[in-house]
């Protein structure tokens, strides 16, 4: 089933998360300890992300230094085969803009409907850590939007070049991105909500929000989305924090707001423990308000915070 009849198929609120690749490197078993922590809840999907190559610079020992290209968590596609056959759950991997061709992203397209994997989550993705804005791969993407074309195309049986798809399979179906405090580049929330339906006349099935920490807000633009007709299913994505350093990076990196009463409570944590703690007790008090408010269903990140969202899931699933 498609990740939006696996939302409706429970009568509970649906619980999904996110995970990473691992380095470059060192295996995949601590991701099957995550997946094996957390799948007691019964995940309906998993999120895995996809990283774009930068550069590096290799110091060569006489002063000079060697720049060269590295993607250091390759192996979204196979993640997504290993954990959707080893666990059955629907995988739904990322599909950036960022980094990747055209050619490249048809390449990813059918390495995908080989293995079965036909759910998507289409974004446009970060900057290049070396950029002040956003640059295209050459032959690439700058939006989102573009990204759904080139896939609604590969879906009708035709490559990116225009020749025919001989044997087509399975159809992918996807979710796309938005932003309850607003994309950091975009000029307004109007703005922001305008792009967000054009992704959703384009062919998204769900939303999957950012980060947030005041439902107040999501719940604003969950309002403001639905009267722009805007009615596809909009999945509050969750992180509890867990380290001191978190209280100031989070809304640095993710251009997102600490409520004020969060942010009190915050100030008095002396230890990581601390804030682990305040990042549980507030993240089920989130859940359990997004619940009351019937939620479809409640996707969280995981990244340096399996055992809170353990906690969390305990709490409220």
């Amino acid at each position: 089933m498609k990740v939006v009849d696996l939302i409706k198929s429970t009568d509970k609120t649906a619980f999904s998360f996110e995970i990473l690749p691992p380095l470059k490197g060192t295996g995949i078993e601590k991701l099957y300890q995550t997946v094996d922590t957390l799948r007691e809840f019964d995940p309906k999907y998993i999120n895995i992300t996809t990283h774009r190559s930068e550069y590096v610079y290799k110091d060569l020992g006489n002063g000079l230094y060697q720049r060269t290209c590295l993607r250091r968590r390759p192996g979204t596609v196979a993640v997504a085969a290993a954990l959707q056959n080893k666990y059955n759950i629907t995988t739904v991997p990322h599909i950036l803009c960022s980094g990747f061709s055209r050619e490249d992203t048809e390449y990813v397209l059918l390495d995908l409907q080989f293995l079965g994997i036909t759910d998507l989550l289409v974004l446009r993705g970060d900057k290049a850590k070396h950029e002040s804005i956003f640059v295209p791969e050459n032959n690439g993407y700058t939006h989102a939007i573009e990204l759904e074309a080139q896939i609604n195309e590969f879906n009708q049986g035709v490559f990116v070049d225009g020749s025919p798809i001989k044997v087509t399979g399975t159809p992918f179906s996807y979710g796309v991105a938005c932003y309850p405090e607003k994309h950091e580049e975009s000029p307004n929330m109007e703005q922001d909500i305008y792009w967000l339906k054009k992704k959703i006349e384009a062919g998204a099935e769900y939303a999957v929000t950012q980060m947030f920490y005041d439902n107040r807000k999501y719940f604003e633009f969950v309002e403001r989305a639905k009267k722009e007709g805007i009615n596809v299913p909009i999945i509050p994505g969750i992180k509890p924090f867990s380290k001191l350093s978190q209280l100031s990076m989070i809304p640095k990196t993710f251009k997102i707001d600490l409520p004020q009463a969060l942010a009190i409570e915050a100030m008095k944590c002396q230890t990581d423990e601390a804030t682990a703690a305040l990042g549980v007790e507030w993240c089920i008090h989130q859940c359990r308000e997004l619940i009351a408010h019937g939620v479809p269903s409640i996707h969280f990140y995981t990244v340096n915070a399996v055992n809170s969202v353990k906690e969390v899931a305990k709490a409220i699933y």
